[in-house]
């Protein structure tokens, strides 16, 4: 069953670019997901910092899939603007 970039609640069948949900959603959504991910990390760090924990690789997951996640956005991003500027370029 597809999730929702979220990750946590199932999105309805067929949901995505081709089931007329527009782009600047689901842009949204990859946005909010990915700064979820970065306040997770975050949180872990501080907890690593304050001796709360002591699992570093619980934590060093967490950073990493932020990393990961963060990375896809911003390719997700210049693809678009590519595509935008090709756009731009054609003749009428």
């Amino acid at each position: 069953q597809p999730v929702s970039p979220a990750g946590k609640t199932p999105a309805p069948a067929g949901a995505g670019a081709g089931a007329g949900r527009p782009g600047q959603d689901m842009l949204l959504d990859s946005r909010d997901h990915v700064n979820q991910l970065q306040q997770e990390a975050t949180a872990g760090i501080e907890k690593v910092i304050t001796g709360e924990t002591d699992n570093m690789a619980e934590v060093f997951t967490a950073v990493r899939k932020a990393d990961v996640a963060f990375s896809m956005l911003m390719e997700m991003r210049n693809k678009l603007v590519d595509a935008y500027r090709e756009i731009q370029q054609m003749r009428v």
